[in-house]
């Protein structure tokens, strides 16, 4: 399972009265290694002046790793995120985890998302991440 969803949200979502800070603070607290990493590059991204921020950092365990994971297979959840923060997010290999500014979506993120570029991001280390 993806999320741990409360009965109250569950109604919510059953009625179509699900707002999307109750979606949002349900994948903070499911998924609290995904949200940390991306709060983290977010305020990284806004700190500086730099076209995108990004972690080479692998997860401490597979809990975190299936967390990452989960978080970015979703539309859903990847869209509510990248709207939160006001960030388009990109990934390579198991946590290789990107954050460009949605306003400013220009050549390093074009390259991020290559097929060259998701080649030169591989190594035998990263095969079974």
């Amino acid at each position: 399972m993806s999320l741990d969803v409360s009965p109250s949200l569950l109604k919510q979502a059953e009625n179509r009265t699900m707002q999307t800070e109750d979606f949002l603070q349900c994948i903070r607290e499911s998924l609290p290694y995904a949200w940390e990493l991306v709060e983290h590059l977010a305020a990284r991204l806004q700190q500086g002046n730099v076209s995108f921020v990004d972690n080479q950092i692998p997860p401490p365990n597979e809990q975190a790793r299936g967390q990452l994971l989960r978080m970015l297979a979703s539309d859903a959840m990847r869209h509510a995120v990248e709207q939160h923060y006001g960030v388009k997010l990109a990934f390579q290999n198991c946590h290789r985890l990107a954050l460009f500014p949605q306003d400013k979506l220009g050549t390093a993120y074009q390259e991020f998302i290559t097929p060259r570029s998701q080649i030169l991001n591989q190594s035998p280390e990263l095969r079974d991440c």
